[in-house]
């Protein structure tokens, strides 16, 4: 790929490629945008299978994350960072804390957070060097039952915007995935009285877990997860998982969920998805209850703030549903259209500098 063509494309500022040669540590950050503020965006770590397909990750991550903070009405821009190796022999001390140096370099444009394959006991090695980093142990700490429960509250807009009343004991609902944000869903689900839960995972100790807290939850196989025929089908596993061969499999009137870039192609499967009728709730949009989280964080963390501020995602997932309906376009495309508004908006009311 023709990385400053695409750059160019899609508005990014920087991508950084870093190297330490005592820990092995190799990987990529990328800053999308940071007119609203410096770019946040978590670490994750990844068996990529060539330096392209991590760069390609991190391109498209930290752009979600721009638009991710800016639909969730923070003062924040997008960001992310990709490390490639096993997570299951790099991870150490040395290793987060040369991290946390390379993070300290880009001198406050970019915060890191816990992502796939890290953990808040990274986080604070990383943060051994930098304090530009969020999500740490006796702060806001781990985000997934908070991204569950903006995704529980998201599920309700749905379901209101789709048929008039978001009681969630109304309906039924299949979860993909089941591991963090998915296994935190469920619970909410469970605690609402959902009428029917499908889930399916591939850890074992997941599914074993499952079994063991929540009987009446059933598992599906994989591939069976698509095809159930559900109110809601959840995914909350990585990314792409909306194409071609799925969509149509999909029996769900409304897909909502905690992963991150679902749609395989923005406007080729939003469009697949609108003409068959389905709502999907936008995943940077219903899944940014983690951001809100940690953004309270760096400005005096309460959780019970955090929560409320969490909550709103309900109302702005209804004015992006109507975004859609209004400008006949697919759901996805109006939540870029709900985040780039705010961006530019709240860009030109900053234009002129005046100090504080």
């Amino acid at each position: 790929m023709n990385k400053f063509d695409y750059m160019e494309k899609h508005d990014y500022e920087q991508i950084v490629y870093f190297y330490d040669k005592t820990t092995g540590l190799k990987g990529v950050t990328v800053i999308h945008d940071t007119t609203l503020g410096p770019a946040l965006g978590g670490t994750r770590i990844w068996n990529y299978a060539s330096e392209e397909d991590a760069v390609m990750d991190c391109l498209r991550l930290a752009r979600g994350m721009t638009y991710k903070s800016a639909a969730a009405g923070l003062n924040l821009g997008g960001g992310k960072t990709v490390l490639i190796g096993d997570a299951q022999t790099c991870k150490s001390e040395a290793y987060f804390r040369a991290l946390g140096r390379y993070v300290q370099s880009l001198n406050g444009r970019y915060i890191t957070a816990e992502d796939v394959n890290t953990n808040t006991k990274d986080m604070e090695f990383i943060h051994m060097e930098t304090d530009h980093v969020v999500g740490l142990e006796g702060r806001s700490g781990n985000p997934s039952p908070v991204t569950a429960w903006g995704a529980f509250h998201g599920i309700r807009a749905a379901l209101k915007h789709r048929f008039g009343n978001d009681d969630v004991s109304n309906y039924s609902y299949a979860i993909q995935g089941a591991g963090q944000t998915g296994y935190y869903l469920i619970n909410y689900l469970i605690e609402a009285g959902a009428k029917k839960i499908y889930f399916t995972e591939i850890n074992q100790r997941h599914i074993q877990r499952m079994a063991e807290e929540h009987p009446t939850v059933e598992f599906v196989p994989t591939n069976e997860i698509y095809g159930m025929d559900v109110d809601v089908f959840c995914p909350c596993a990585l990314g792409a998982v909306l194409n071609d061969e799925t969509i149509p499999q999909i029996k769900a009137p409304i897909i909502a969920g905690t992963a991150n870039n679902v749609l395989q192609d923005e406007d080729r499967h939003g469009n697949m998805i609108k003409d068959k009728g389905i709502l999907y709730a936008p995943d940077f949009v219903i899944n940014g209850g983690g951001v809100i989280n940690v953004y309270h964080e760096l400005i005096g963390y309460n959780r019970d703030n955090a929560m409320k501020a969490v909550e709103k995602i309900y109302d702005r997932l209804l004015t992006i549903f109507k975004i859609a309906e209004k400008e006949d376009i697919h759901t996805q495309k109006a939540a870029i259209v709900f985040a780039k508004d705010r961006i530019r908006t709240i860009g030109e009311v900053r234009q002129s500098y005046i100090p504080r």
